[in-house]
């Protein structure tokens, strides 16, 4: 991940640069490379052994900062990833990462059928970052834990260091990358190499895309693939279409290695990254897991590493358009050698509970499966279609943002460790209460900060009543042309100048005299007033 701003201006079209990155690229040749004993790169496009195209579909997990959290990568594959990047350290900046611990990494990765990108991340922000490391300094760490690594080309790929290079000293991005390249193959790698991109991973002046072909190049296995992140640089869907097209055009590999729905530096733009790497059959690693600080929590996707408390990006990531649930196939090595092809049976028909206007609990009877049910998906049934709308590992879930006095329809799939899915349970069916004035709840509103096209805000809900709320959906009408951009706490709706958002698990409940807070970012006008009126579940609040 990057922790600064890139003082640079957004990208530009340039067919000259384009034109070079080809001619470089078709005049090498083909180097004479090693066979192939697990990933390898094929004509700009990343190939398990067995020649099956394999498109990364994951996220990203800190382990180095949290190795008690081993078991997120079972929560992770229970979402439906079929790649996780793991977070080590070479023990410069950070407690060493071993040889048994990378062993476990590995061994836990293979268990639960994903394919693992290990990173070391003490290289992040050379030349800036006061105690970052070399790529050669990470080089020399692959080769002191390679006895855990050789032999799993099948389902690890190294990326050789984190965002090796901030925005000093950049320039020698290339050097450095194929000397550690060619360090590695010395030792005797023969895995699929990973490569970040220099200026804090974003690449703003194209160091990377402009030298990839020789990069490529300088691997006697001619088997590297390219990593940019994604973050504030690519704000708008021409810099992301743009930068990506360049590769996929000069058959280069590239993979989007990191990337939120928001960042201190700018608004990346999510949904362009999720639906071009979709269109292009590009790989994507979502930033990150659990675990965020100073100041950018809101890139977890769940909380507290709980597998049952997505949060909005979270559950963007993971169910939305072009999102980890809709496209990840897992990888082919997975199903050879007689894998597991026995779907899991159906859970039982569901019961709803503890039905309010805008949330109901689900119970289910256990699904059964020869190796075990790693998870449940939860799917809204309507009109001849379905929608994800939570997954759990338990038998239990709560889905908010209802509507109030509306029929709902819902239903179960279960999936086990292979990727298997179940047939669908039966549906139960409920409706949910009218809402009304019952609820009594205060809201305060306040711009925490703004600039000359947007702002930042903060909502928070408090309930004044004697009894918990639990489910809430809170609507209000923007009194200018301001429109939500992104939304932490809960899942934003906007029509025009209205705007409805439905709690997120993590803040479904709100005890009696308790609060949550909701964040947001938004555009505006050259005005910026206040809205007047808010209601929680259909109820008139305070405002103050």
């Amino acid at each position: 991940m990057r922790p600064r701003t890139a003082p640079t201006p957004r990208v530009a079209t340039v067919a000259v640069a384009l034109l070079g990155l080809l001619l470089s690229f078709l005049s090498l040749g083909t180097p004479a490379h090693a066979a192939p004993t697990g990933f390898r790169i094929d004509n700009g496009r990343l190939l398990e052994a067995s020649g099956n195209d394999f498109v990364m579909r994951g996220v990203n997990h800190a382990h180095t900062w949290f190795p008690d959290r081993i078991s997120s990568l079972a929560h992770i594959k229970a979402k439906g990833a079929n790649t996780v990047r793991v977070v080590l350290s070479s023990g410069d900046r950070w407690t060493r990462n071993d040889t048994a611990d990378v062993a476990n990494v590995v061994s836990q990765c293979k268990q639960n059928r994903l394919i693992c990108v290990l990173e070391v991340h003490d290289t992040t922000g050379y030349g800036e970052q006061s105690g970052a490391v070399t790529l050669s300094r990470a080089a020399d760490y692959w080769i002191s834990v390679q006895s855990a690594l050789t032999g799993q080309e099948d389902y690890v790929i190294v990326n050789i260091g984190n965002e090796p290079h901030g925005n000093t000293g950049y320039t020698a991005w290339t050097a450095d990358t194929k000397a550690a390249i060619q360090k590695l193959r010395t030792a005797g790698f023969d895995h699929t190499i990973m490569v970040d991109a220099p200026n804090w991973g974003q690449d703003w002046a194209f160091t990377m895309r402009d030298n990839a072909a020789s990069v490529f190049a300088a691997d006697p296995d001619a088997n590297t693939i390219f990593s940019i992140h994604m973050y504030g640089v690519f704000d708008t869907a021409a810099e992301i279409t743009d930068y990506l097209n360049r590769f996929v055009t000069a058959k280069l590999p590239i993979v989007v290695g990191e990337f939120g729905h928001d960042h201190s530096d700018g608004n990346p733009d999510e949904d362009t990254i999720l639906a071009v790497a979709q269109q292009l059959r590009l790989g994507y690693l979502g930033w990150s897991w659990s675990g965020n600080g100073g100041g950018v929590e809101y890139l977890d996707m769940v909380t507290n590493f709980d597998p049952n408390q997505l949060t909005s990006w979270g559950q963007r990531l993971f169910n939305g358009a072009n999102g980890i649930a809709a496209t990840a196939k897992e990888a082919a090595i997975y199903a050879s050698g007689g894998g597991d092809t026995t779907p899991p049976t159906a859970p039982g028909t569901p019961t709803a509970s503890g039905v309010t206007s805008s949330s109901a609990t689900l119970t289910w009877a256990a699904a059964t499966d020869a190796t075990g049910v790693t998870g449940y998906d939860v799917v809204r049934v309507g009109g001849g279609t379905e929608t994800v709308v939570t997954s759990t590992a338990r038998t239990t879930a709560t889905v908010t943002g209802l509507s109030p006095a509306t029929s709902y329809t819902f239903a179960v799939y279960a999936r086990d460790a292979a990727g298997n899915r179940s047939s669908r349970s039966a549906t139960v069916t409920f409706t949910t209460s009218s809402g009304g004035s019952t609820a009594a709840c205060g809201v305060g509103y306040r711009v925490t900060s703004s600039w000359p096209s947007g702002f930042q805000g903060e909502i928070t809900v408090r309930n004044t009543g004697t009894s918990a709320i639990n489910g809430w959906t809170l609507r209000w009408t923007f009194p200018d042309s301001q429109r939500i951009t992104n939304l932490w706490g809960g899942t934003a709706t906007q029509s025009g100048s209205e705007v409805s958002v439905a709690a997120a698990p993590y803040t479904a409940t709100i005890p009696a005299a308790g609060s949550v807070t909701l964040g947001f970012t938004a555009s505006r006008a050259t005005a910026n007033p206040s809205p007047t009126a808010f209601t929680l579940n259909g109820a008139a609040c305070s405002v103050s």
